[in-house]
């Protein structure tokens, strides 16, 4: 969100929607059923780089899905056919709700993770690692941004080894490219562990809310298979399923980010509206951080900064989360999971003295 409370949309979007709406040669025929060639191949530059493994090699490829969960809402289909081994899926907490119920719904057996240690509040890579070890065989991994967890070489070479002896599933989640660290390749340069560890894997990749098209909900279900014949045979089933969920993807917010992923200036341009958002987004951290030192709130409040990307753990406990709910109507999950975007000016002083009151009021501290 702005400082004025609205969404947050890249100045280059504006730009391409008056050019979009000017075009005579447009004439609004329905998408290809597995949506935009050049959105879909734009989109997987974008995640791995035009010169990765992966693209040289002609084994990722996509399908245009329709908003933030469609990507889940197929890749959960498709395994639920096709991957017998085990119908145990591992999520992290913050995403739980909506995409954990879009595996609960067609029937696996949903278990929530977290990267967060309440305790020592920061990420811990030793709580991945140790969910991955006691995970069954054949389960699917839900793994978002795990840039937070800092995980060192030797940690990364462990966790490899021990979902590739237990054959488990990696299903990437890459909500905001860009946004964690306002660098683009350093976002998702973890991908390219698994890449030349030889996985094979699925990715969702929403776009819209590094764009600022909400209400163009688009977004691309990666496939990285072991060679070009394994790829095409998972894709042909992809199309099948796809046509059973939505037949033809909207091409409108496709249409728009193709247009400035393929145009090097409105590339660049739209780059540098990121890296623009994501100093704002820590500056609102500290802000927050200072004030509420101010206040006297007992307690460090160095882990809000210490943590990437425009959503952050407050280290609040459930207690005090809902006493933020109850009684100051700031509706947040009961981990404490907030979004900074959407604190500014004119809320920042209400929001800080709310989660002084709730460390106050209430039993234990954080």
């Amino acid at each position: 969100m702005t400082n004025e409370g609205q969404p947050w949309v890249s100045s280059v979007v504006h730009k391409i929607r008056l050019q979009i709406a000017q075009d005579p040669s447009l004439n609004y025929e329905y998408m290809p059923v597995m949506g935009m060639t050049s959105f879909i191949q734009a989109s997987l530059k974008l995640l791995f780089g035009k010169h990765n493994q992966v693209i040289v090699e002609n084994r990722v490829g996509g399908v245009h899905t329709v908003g933030d969960n469609g990507a889940f809402q197929l890749g959960a289909q498709f395994l639920k056919i096709w991957h017998q081994d085990s119908q145990i899926v591992y999520i992290i907490s913050s995403k739980k709700e909506p995409y954990g119920l879009v595996f609960q719904d067609i029937g696996f057996k949903v278990s929530e993770y977290s990267f967060w240690d309440s305790k020592k509040l920061c990420m811990d890579p030793n709580v991945l690692l140790n969910v991955v070890e006691q995970a069954p065989p054949g389960c699917i991994f839900v793994i978002g941004t795990v840039g937070d967890c800092k995980l060192t070489q030797s940690q990364w070479t462990r966790l490899m080894a021990t979902m590739k002896k237990k054959q488990i599933f990696p299903f990437f989640d890459i909500p905001y490219q860009g946004l964690s660290t306002g660098d683009l390749e350093e976002d998702t340069r973890f991908l390219q562990y698994f890449v030349s560890q030889g996985f094979e894997f699925f990715c969702s990749q929403s776009l819209s809310k590094t764009f600022g098209i909400y209400d163009e909900g688009v977004g691309v279900l990666v496939v990285v298979a072991l060679n070009n014949q394994l790829l095409l045979c998972v894709l042909s089933q992809l199309m099948t399923l796809t046509q059973a969920l939505w037949l033809n993807p909207p091409g409108t917010g496709a249409r728009i980010i193709a247009s400035i992923l393929c145009n090097p200036a409105l590339h660049g341009e739209w780059k540098n509206s990121l890296k623009v958002l994501v100093e704002d987004v820590m500056l609102v951290k500290e802000k927050v951080k200072e004030k509420l030192r101010l206040l006297g709130t007992p307690g460090s409040w160095d882990h809000i900064t210490d943590q990437k990307g425009p959503n952050s753990y407050l280290g609040l406990n459930s207690e005090q989360v809902e006493y933020l709910v109850k009684e100051k109507h700031i509706y947040i999950p009961k981990n404490g999971w907030i979004n900074f975007t959407c604190i500014n000016a004119c809320n920042i002083d209400y929001i800080t003295q709310s989660i002084n009151e709730a460390v106050l009021s209430t039993k234990g501290s954080q």
